[in-house]
Order: C-alpha cells, then structure tokens, then sequence
C-alpha cells in the first residue's frame, strides 16, 4: 500500500503505523513548507485515500519540530507573478479543503509547533484535531497583504465563533495549543511539555478506535456533520477569489519582502479601495 502513494505522491511521505491506519506526513525545509508541487499533492491525495479500501483512517502529522510553515515563499512570488500560476493555485487550494471534507475516511491530525497555511488547513479541517499545548497556530494571511482566503471562512466561524475568527484572522495573532482548544478551534489538547511524542501517541490512540470502529457509521456521520460546511462553501469561495486577487498587488509584494527581510510591513502606500 505504501509503495503506491509513495511512487504517485513523492512530495508527501506515507507509512503504515497499524492496519488500516494510513500516516500521512508534511516533510521537508522550512519547517515543512508546502512548495508548488506539495500543494499540488496535498490536494490530490484524498482522492486517493477516499477510493482506497486498505485505508479506514488517515493520521496527518508533520516532521520534526513543527507541523508546517505553509506555503513557501516562492510559491507565493510564483503565483503573484504570474496569472495562469494563480489559477492553478487558487483551484488546488480550493480542492485541498473541499477534498478533505469530501473524504469519506476519517482524517485525524496531530499538530505540535508552528501551524500556518496549507498544511494548517488539512489540520483543522481534520475531523479530529490533537495538537500540542505549545503548538503555534497561525493564520497569517492579513500580515502577508491578502485576505484570508484557504480555510478560513468554511470553518473558522463555525469551530470558534464569529468574535474569535474574526479576532485572530484580522490580527494574525498566534494560538498556542491550549487557547485553540480553550475556543474550540480544535479537538483535543495533549501536554506536549516533554515533546511531541505525547500528541501522536494520543492522536495514534484515536486513529485506532475509529479503525476498528463501524466503518459505514463512521463515515456516514463524517458526511452529515461535514454538510455544515458545505453550506458555507459560496462564503469560501469568495475569500479565495478575494485572497488570490490579493497575490497580484503590491500589499502581497510587500509582505513577502517583510518576510523575507525579517522586519515589520508597510502597507501605507497600498490600495485601500474595496
């Protein structure tokens, strides 16, 4: 089973903790960035698992020291930089989310560090979500000058009500593990104090119990409940269309370059018209 996700998916990296239980894991520099062609898979690959009969549970983590940085910033100058770029993109990133809600397996993640971006989508959007007291949970779209697009409005507002979503998204402030879980913009906290071990332990835990669950039952109730999202897919689509939109102004350009420059943005000179 693994040799064909790791030959049609090489981006990603895939293991087999237990029968049934397929890992999926985000792997590679900057702290697990997602490049044009991570995004691309991470987008395809519930398709994938979606028609896979040897998969009951999928377990999304990431490696090493944090969960994901996002997208990297050559994605982003890629796509600011050029119009067909960004419709490729805009229609992947559309197809991350509707594909992981769509999935009729159980997706379960396991966050700890920094969470940010494509790969923070996945994890939130994961039917259950364990992360770390410490984790960093971060949606920084309004820092980098575009509005937040991806996840954002499909889920934000229903996990943790309108005052937080819109909280956190305009200022870009980080949650740390406990305060996500507090809000009720995750699952499940676990004390990750002595490392990460802990949260996928519990998250590994978790996946096991539904693998061995009433395979229909599971997923018909994921179908039902995930119908709350559905609804709310004409407000996502707006917040891509307007995020993308976004990527090609010079308040995208200055975000990037504040990133890349360590310091902080100055959108003065931007456009303010709506």
């Amino acid at each position: 089973m693994i040799e064909r996700y790791t030959a049609a998916f090489p981006g990603l990296t895939f293991t087999n903790p237990r029968d049934g239980v397929l890992q999926l894991t985000l792997e590679g520099p900057g702290l697990n960035s997602v490049d044009a062609h991570k995004h691309r898979q991470l987008a395809d690959v519930w398709l994938t698992i979606d028609r896979d009969p040897q998969v009951r549970v999928v377990l999304l983590a990431g490696a090493g020291r944090g969960f994901s940085s996002g997208g990297s910033f050559d994605l982003i100058e890629e796509i600011a930089g050029d119009y067909a770029t960004n419709l490729r993109i805009l229609r992947e990133a559309r197809d991350i989310v509707m594909n992981v809600i769509n999935c009729s397996k159980p997706v379960i993640s396991a966050m700890w560090g920094p969470a940010v971006g494509a790969g923070l989508v996945a994890g939130l959007l994961a039917d259950i979500s364990v992360v770390g007291s410490n984790a960093r949970i971060i949606d920084g779209h309004t820092r980098l000058g575009v509005a937040a697009g991806d996840h954002a409005a499909i889920c934000w507002p229903m996990l943790c009500g309108m005052a937080k979503a819109k909280y956190y998204l305009l200022t870009c402030r980080d949650l740390s593990g406990a305060e996500a879980e507090r809000i009720g913009l995750v699952s499940l906290c676990v004390d990750d104090s002595g490392g990460p071990e802990a949260v996928m332990t519990e998250a590994l835990t978790i996946a096991e119990e539904l693998a061995d669950g009433a395979q229909q039952a599971i997923r018909w109730t994921k179908r039902t409940l995930n119908h709350a999202y559905r609804m709310f897919e004409p407000s996502f689509d707006a917040s891509l269309a307007y995020e993308f939109l976004g990527f090609m102004g010079p308040d995208a350009a200055e975000g990037v370059a504040s990133h890349r420059e360590k310091r902080a943005p100055d959108f003065s000179t931007g456009p303010t018209s709506e």
